[in-house]
């Protein structure tokens, strides 16, 4: 059994207990045979027992994890066994204070002993599951009394009145049947409660408990057959079994702190009635009959009358037993019923962890144990994007397995809820910031690893806000910080956690208060376009331009792409401003080639964003902006990022349709992202733009240095075009020729430009040209 295991030094206590038990039952068995000379001895294990059980009750009694009513009961016993204490020390004085050692028990030491037992019945009743009908009351008081009379004529008759107490005077009638009246109330109020159940009180401790009474109270039995051997004493053997009894008890009770809430059980038919009456009239005839004439034949009348009154009341109860059967079943269905509706009410339909609200409550009753916690706010990157390009039946099965993921990687003090969406928050106890940080990221490599889900395999990626609870957080605060740090981790980049810190507050109330303003921005002509100049290398000739968004605030002026992107990336605005940009750069490539003919840019570059690559029918609505416009889908090149393309396999597929339209694509800012070799291979890319950091290094012997050369022989062998971004100045532009690029752009050539500026170029070279002619 668990209780009895052994597993360090926190079972000392146990080991020595047990070890007294048995030294004091060796004691008691050798003292049959064998006259102590010291008998004081065997009395000495008797307090410390005593300190053990108190100890380990009170251990109980002060563990959070059991309910108030259940660490109620066990601060009463361990409030009786404290009073057992001096009872055990009278017990010792009433034996050995004496000229002689003695057997009885002064009124003493038994009032010690009844007050003990006092408290005991008194904890038993004030259980949850004693809170009763007068009815249940009366019927308990019944039973007692029918099995204390019944009880007591046996053991008179065949056992107290054939005891010579002539030579037992340390034994006497009274005190056995004051022994066994008070044993036997207690045997039935623990049976009762063990039977009728005690809420969370474990039953197996009940049942201990009763086996502790029912040993301390049979040993009275033994008191007749000592009486010679004045150095032994019943109490030897009472005292040990009741405080091991209940010393076990508590520790099972502690091991089994889960214990569900017992359910009061339907109407049960008791037949201890039934019996208490056969043993008497059994009695009776056992007395009456051997003598024969007018008192045997009423006696044989009298059983025979009441063993037909027994059957017909049997029969009828038997009928009705059917009608409150059928009621017990409804009523069981009921709390069915009842149970299936709070489980609804705490928990999430789809996923089965917790919810929103049994979250909060969760997180409220924590701040008010004052224990301090972790909450982390978790959100899936880009689920919007799954349920549009899949479906909800795909994203829902997702959802659920990024549940049973955290369920299965978090501890079990951990808690975990969905809170709605794509939206999941942990409630981590009793961490620093150093061992969160290693949960996180643990739990992030588990969650992050691919999935297949409907034949479609998905990395999914989640960004994390974290923040630690105060003493003064309510639930909604810490949800808030959270949430605020969760969007910080977006902004950089996602598939991360990040710790709340105060200045994010006042970053949200900015990205707030910028978000809504960019909302208007197309509406009131804000916004404009600007396009920076891609050359041939070495002389610079014009060869293509790149198309970007400028802003200009009514009061903070011209805001940075780097601020108000992200931005639109994030509250979701990027797909209404990259169609709007799509338009603008449509309808100015068409105009430029109407107007221009030969002579307009070869290649005009757009961005096109992540979100909007996962937009559903996007390539439809490219082709129609095409088609609109009469623009050769030759001239316009879509520009691409590496990380937009990797992920969900939907982007990539959306690349590959736009390259059948007719559209070039463009890797941009190559070398920044993941798995850049392999998109080269499964990307239809034409275009490949350097990023800046590599062709900052270009004129040392650097790193960069090395991967500049290494790329160029990388899109020779592929065919494919590379571009260098960001020169700026002649050196840099002069290694890039020699180590083979034929196009570069950045500020040495030309700064980005509007739409007038590059039709003077466009106008200077058509006259340059018709001069040469």
């Amino acid at each position: 059994m668990p209780f009895l295991s052994f597993r360090g030094r926190s079972d000392a206590p146990a080991a020595v207990a047990l070890g007294l038990f048995v030294l004091l039952l060796g004691w008691f068995a050798v003292g049959l045979f064998h006259v102590w000379p010291y008998p004081v001895i065997g009395w000495l294990p008797l307090p410390v027992l005593s300190v053990i059980t108190v100890y380990e009750c009170v251990r109980t009694a002060r563990s959070t994890e059991l309910d108030a009513a259940t660490r109620s009961f066990w601060a009463s016993l361990g409030a009786a066994c404290t009073i057992l204490l001096p009872g055990t020390l009278s017990a010792m004085y009433d034996a050995f204070h004496g000229p002689v050692v003695s057997q009885q028990l002064s009124m003493r030491t038994q009032l010690i002993f009844g007050s003990a037992l006092v408290v005991v019945l008194w904890a038993l009743l004030r259980l949850p599951t004693w809170q009763r009908t007068r009815g249940d009351w009366l019927r308990f008081v019944l039973d007692t009394g029918i099995v204390l009379l019944t009880g007591g004529v046996l053991a008179w008759h065949f056992w107290i009145s054939r005891i010579d107490f002539s030579e037992a005077p340390n034994a006497t009638p009274r005190s056995l049947v004051v022994i066994m009246t008070v044993s036997a109330i207690s045997l039935i109020a623990f049976v009762k409660v063990a039977f009728a159940g005690a809420g969370r009180l474990d039953r197996g401790a009940v049942h201990l408990l009763s086996a502790g009474v029912a040993l301390a109270a049979s040993t009275a039995v033994v008191a007749p057959f000592i009486v010679d051997k004045p150095h032994l004493s019943t109490s030897l053997l009472a005292f040990p079994m009741s405080q091991m009894t209940a010393m076990f008890a508590a520790r099972r009770q502690r091991l089994n702190k889960t214990t569900p809430e017992a359910e009061r059980p339907g109407r049960r038919f008791s037949m201890a009635p039934y019996l208490a009456i056969a043993l008497l009239y059994a009695v009776l005839l056992e007395v009456e009959l051997p003598r024969g004439g007018d008192e045997a034949t009423m006696a044989l009348s009298v059983t025979a009358l009441t063993v037909l009154v027994v059957l017909r009341q049997l029969t009828t109860l038997r009928d009705n037993a059917g009608l409150l059967d059928t009621v017990d079943a409804n009523l069981a269905q009921l709390r069915e019923y009842q149970k299936q509706l709070d489980h609804q009410v705490t928990h999430d339909a789809l996923t089965g962890i917790g919810n929103r609200s049994a979250y909060a409550e969760e997180i409220s009753a924590r701040l008010a144990g004052g224990e301090p916690f972790v909450v982390a706010l978790l959100d899936l990157d880009d689920f919007k994007v799954i349920n549009d390009r899949y479906g909800h039946n795909t994203g829902d099965a997702l959802l659920q397995t990024i549940s049973r993921r955290l369920r299965e990687r978090l501890r079990a003090e951990d808690t975990v809820a969905r809170l709605g969406g794509d939206e999941f928050t942990l409630l981590l106890p009793g961490l620093s910031a150093d061992e969160t940080e290693a949960l996180l990221r643990e739990l992030l490599a588990e969650v992050q690893c691919p999935v297949l889900v409907g034949g479609h395999e998905m990395v999914p990626r989640i960004s994390v806000g974290v923040t630690a609870s105060s003493p003064d957080d309510t639930a909604g605060e810490l949800l808030r910080r959270a949430d605020v740090a969760m969007y910080a981790a977006k902004r950089n980049g996602g598939g991360r956690w990040t710790w709340f810190d105060p200045i994010m507050d006042q970053l949200a109330d900015s990205d707030a208060r910028l978000g809504s303003d960019l909302r208007q921005a197309i509406v009131r002509d804000e916004l404009f376009l600007v396009y920076q100049p891609i050359v041939e290398l070495p002389h610079g000739r014009l060869s293509g331009v790149e198309a970007l968004v400028r802003w200009r605030h009514p009061e903070h002026g011209l805001v940075s792409p780097a601020v108000f992107i992200p931005l639109a990336e994030r509250n979701g605005q990027i797909v209404e401003l990259g169609r709007w940009i799509l338009e603008q750069v449509i309808q100015q490539t068409a105009r430029w080639q109407r107007e221009y003919g030969a002579d307009a840019p070869a290649k005009v570059s757009v961005n096109v964003s992540a979100r909007q690559l996962n937009e559903p029918g996007f390539p439809a609505e490219m082709e129609a902006l095409l088609s609109a416009a009469g623009l050769d889908p030759a001239r316009l090149v879509v520009e691409v990022t590496e990380t937009a393309v990797l992920g969900t396999g939907v982007a990539l597929d959306v690349v590959r349709r736009l390259h059948e339209l007719g559209l070039s694509i463009a890797l941009d800012d190559f070398g920044t992202g993941q798995s850049s070799l392999s998109l080269l291979v499964d990307c239809p890319v034409t275009w490949l733009k350097v990023d800046k950091s590599f062709v900052d290094g270009v004129t040392s012997q650097s790193p960069q240095a090395v991967i500049v050369d290494g790329l160029i022989g990388i899109t020779r062998g592929l065919r494919i075009q590379a571009v260098a971004e960001g020169v700026e100045t002649a050196e840099q532009a002069e290694r890039l020729h020699q180590a083979g690029y034929r196009f570069a752009q950045g500020y040495h050539f030309a700064r980005p430009m509007p739409a007038s500026d590059v039709e003077l170029l466009l106008s200077m070279r058509e006259t340059r040209q018709s001069q040469l002619t």
